[in-house]
Formats: C-alpha cells, sequence, structure tokens
C-alpha cells in the first residue's frame, strides 16, 4: 500500500499556480451524500445478507487442515493483518508527520505537501470507519467463526458485542474495514493528481485490502459476509472522507492540521505557527 502511493505521488508533475486556481474557482461541490452512495451500500448490505447461507459453508472449506498447516499461507495471512492493523494508521501518520515535517526544510514541495495531505485524509478516513465498525460489532452481537466451530453462521444478538467483547464482534470486519478505507482514500487522492493512476493504483490498493479480508477468514475471525460488508463501509468512508476534504477545502481540521507553517529558527531547530480557524 505504501509503494504504491509513494508512486504516485512522485509521479505526477506539480500543476502551475494558474492551474490551481482554475480548478478551485470551477470546482462544482455535490452533497456529501448522494442517492449513488445509497444504492452502492444497499448493494453490500444485500450481499452480505446474500452471503449468510454460504457462510458456514465457505469457513469450513477455508479451515481444512490442508490449508491451515500450510506456512506460506499462514505467513502470508499474517503479514496481511499486520499491514491493516496497526500498518495503515503507522503508515498514514508516517506520510502526514514526514510531509509536514519535511516542509520546514522546503515549504513550497509539492510532494511533500501531498504526502501530508494523503496521510492525514487517509487517517481521517480509517478512524471514522472504524468508530462505525466498532457501533456496528457492539449492536448486532455476531459471535465470531471459532466460538461455534464454524457451526453457526447466524448467531446474533442485539447489543452482545458491548456486554461480551471480542468473541461476539464479528460483524462487521474491522481490518477489513481498515484495509479498504485505506485502499479507497489512496487511490481517490493520487486520481486528483494523476487521473489515470486509477487503473494502476488502484487494483493494486483493492486487491491488497481484498486479500486482508481473506487473511481474517484465514484466521478463522470473521465470515465471509463479515468481509464483504467491512470491504463497503471502509470504501464508502475513504471516498467520502477524501471527497468531502477537497470539496470543503478551507474546513477547520485542514486548515488546523495542513495549512500551519512550520519553519526553521536561527537557532537551528524549527517553528511552529498554528492556524487558529475563526468561529
Amino acid at each position: 500500500m505504501l509503494v504504491s502511493a509513494l508512486v504516485a505521488i512522485a509521479a505526477v508533475p506539480p500543476r502551475s499556480p494558474a492551474a490551481q486556481e482554475k480548478d478551485t474557482t470551477n470546482k462544482q461541490i455535490e452533497p456529501l451524500f448522494t442517492s449513488r452512495d445509497l444504492v452502492y451500500g444497499g448493494i453490500f448490505v444485500v450481499g452480505s445478507v446474500a452471503l449468510l447461507p454460504l457462510d458456514k459453508q465457505i469457513a469450513k472449506e477455508i479451515q481444512r487442515p490442508s490449508n491451515q498447516t500450510n506456512r506460506f499461507l499462514r505467513r502470508v495471512a499474517t503479514d496481511f493483518r499486520l499491514s491493516s492493523q496497526p500498518g495503515a494508521l503507522i503508515i498514514g501518520g508516517g506520510l502526514y508527520a514526514v510531509g509536514r515535517l519535511g516542509e520546514a526544510v522546503s515549504p513550497k514541495n509539492e510532494i511533500l505537501r501531498r504526502m501530508a495531505d494523503l496521510g492525514l485524509h487517509g487517517t481521517e478516513a480509517i478512524v471514522l470507519a472504524t468508530a462505525a465498525d466498532e457501533i456496528l460489532k457492539g449492536v448486532l452481537g455476531r459471535a465470531r467463526p471459532y466460538v461455534a466451530g464454524d457451526t453457526d453462521a447466524y448467531n446474533f444478538a442485539f447489543g452482545r458485542g458491548f456486554r461480551k467483547g471480542t468473541p461476539y464482534q464479528s460483524f462487521p470486519s474491522g481490518h477489513t474495514v481498515t484495509g479498504f478505507a485505506a485502499a479507497a482514500a489512496v487511490t481517490e487522492e493520487t486520481s486528483r493528481w494523476w487521473p489515470k493512476s486509477t487503473w494502476i493504483i488502484g487494483p493494486i490498493m483493492y486487491g491488497g485490502a481484498t486479500m486482508i479480508g481473506l487473511s481474517r477468514m484465514y484466521n478463522n475471525a470473521h465470515w465471509t459476509s463479515d468481509v464483504v460488508m467491512g470491504a463497503g463501509l471502509g470504501a464508502l468512508s475513504g471516498i467520502k472522507v477524501v471527497r468531502y476534504n477537497h470539496a470543503h477545502s478551507n474546513n477547520r481540521l485542514d486548515r488546523i492540521l495542513l495549512n500551519t507553517a512550520i519553519v526553521p529558527t536561527g537557532d537551528g531547530g524549527i517553528a511552529v505557527a498554528i492556524a487558529i480557524p475563526s468561529p
């Protein structure tokens, strides 16, 4: 995920000030949520429900001894799980920190600006999606596959996720939510700098996010329908966060975290001037 984002950041030539101004003045702001989003969300909800009858069969197939004793599969599953949590937050925070601190040395460097922008918005998307995911997990209280030995995919209970914790917080998959939120944010951001990158960055990012979901099924932590719903929730969050921030570029969070001035001081240190938004 990190490699594809950095490649896109570095590959796009800086736009001229005139082009940037033209983009701003001609920007058409659409509502945060549209009828397309309702259709999009409905597809994932229906898809998750449709998979319920197949959840048990798929889980038993994945948990076959021949699959679970395969060292390569176990290693890959672990790597992708860690790339989501805590990997995605570390990468997002790292991009933001490097971009902002780098501006102390090169204040007008557009690549550094893009890094900070991507890191901040990607992290926002993950936090938003994770918050929604935790609420759903707690309310729906679905038992994870390992709780009942992959035999009961319909084990839901209202509010049980809050009362009994992790074993009953299966739906949706949190790791998948994080992976798809990051994938959508990176794809959306890079497509603004390099429109043709969608066909390169998109498959890489969403492919990696899909592998994260499959790793959670391999680890017997989630049913297939958990993963499908997590993919929809994460992708919607990533897309919406990026589009909202660019349609409302003067929002408080961006003004504080992206428009602060980081400048070198005479004694070799740096000074941070924080822009406080007016009420």
